[in-house]
């Protein structure tokens, strides 16, 4: 594989991200509170559970990476007990993501990091990872406001 050959650079690939985010954090706010935190289907945890995850991942992540730590994978650290909990934190972890994403530099994406100790793979891989999961779990909360009723955003409305 020729690892110059270039389809996006990092700022490109930070705002794809970031359009994910927005319309997540879209998804989020349309969910009614009690929902949010207790709504499921076929035994999938609920949609605050699946968006605590994603916070846990992120920022953390990226700190990991720049800072050359091997922390844990902890989606408990954060226990919020209302909606606004969960969308302050997330605009939390935007800026950190923001921040960090912004400290490597487009040669250190080719270098391999073992992520949460558990997930050695070039960093570009564990970046597309966590869109990868951010999109599937978002999937999740999207059937889960159709199975209530509500109408998601429309998917390619990211910005």
């Amino acid at each position: 594989m020729n690892a110059t050959a270039t389809v996006l650079n990092s700022q490109q690939l930070l705002i794809h991200w970031q359009g994910h985010r927005n319309l997540t954090r879209r998804v989020i706010e349309a969910f009614p509170e009690k929902d949010l935190f207790e709504f499921s289907i076929g035994g999938m945890r609920p949609f605050s559970k699946l968006v605590l995850e994603m916070i846990a991942i992120g920022g953390p992540a990226l700190k990991s990476i720049v800072d050359g730590t091997i922390n844990e994978f902890d989606e408990k650290a954060f226990q919020p007990t209302t909606k606004a909990e969960i969308l302050a934190k997330w605009d939390e972890q935007t800026e950190i993501i923001n921040e960090y994403f912004s400290q490597i530099s487009e040669e250190r994406f080719q270098e391999t990091f073992n992520l949460f100790g558990e997930y050695k793979f070039p960093i570009y891989e564990n970046v597309l990872y966590f869109v990868d999961n951010e999109i599937h779990h978002r999937g999740q909360g999207y059937v889960y406001l159709r199975a209530l009723g509500i109408e998601p955003p429309f998917f390619w409305e990211r910005f």
